[in-house]
């Protein structure tokens, strides 16, 4: 079984904005996948379901993005799962170009609080994350108004392929590895 979690922020003022995207790429797997996300279970907003037959749990925070690991932890000690092979967490980058993706097995959180949280909560930084790029932020913008942002028509276009193909990396993750779908999704976009 694996535990998928996309980061955001839980109310409707956050629908659409920079720091969202994890929710939206949880968003595209169920509807992809057909699988309900209304269930309310350790602290989030979860749902049940297979993709290709394989039994996953589709988990939208709803502690806030610098509390995430709240969530996290919850559900990786209810479900028992190995975290450092089981769980994949998705999240926004602005060190990535718009719908840039970067899948990793480990590393710091790089100055994003839901991963800074997230790592706090299990003790180590080793689990499967995709990143999805947001972009970087402009001179002169404060970093919190430009991830709280909305994205421009032309950068939710790509914004919404990215998380079609997060949907395809993830199953990639899941059937053959992390390696696997690094070589496949790590690279600029074309």
């Amino acid at each position: 079984m694996y535990i998928i979690v996309g980061l955001g922020n839980p109310t409707k003022e956050y629908n659409n904005t920079r720091h969202n995207i994890g929710f939206d790429v949880i968003d595209a797997i169920a509807e992809k996948y057909d699988i309900s996300v209304l269930e309310k279970k350790h602290k989030a907003l979860i749902g049940k379901g297979y993709i290709d037959g394989q039994k996953v749990i589709l988990a939208k925070p709803l502690t806030y993005m610098n509390l995430s690991g709240e969530s996290v932890r919850e559900l990786v000690d209810y479900y028992k799962i190995n975290e450092q092979e089981e769980l994949i967490v998705i999240y926004d980058d602005i060190s990535l170009d718009v719908g840039q993706l970067r899948i990793r097995k480990k590393g710091s959180a790089g100055g994003h609080n839901g991963i800074k949280n997230i790592i706090a909560h299990l003790g180590h930084d080793t689990f499967m994350r995709i990143k999805v790029g947001v972009g970087e932020k402009p001179k002169g913008y404060d970093l919190a108004d430009y991830v709280l942002g909305h994205f421009t028509w032309a950068e939710r276009k790509i914004m919404d392929e990215s998380a079609e193909k997060a949907t395809d990396a993830i199953k990639m993750m899941m059937f053959e590895d992390a390696d696997a779908a690094m070589n496949v999704y790590n690279k600029k976009r074309g």
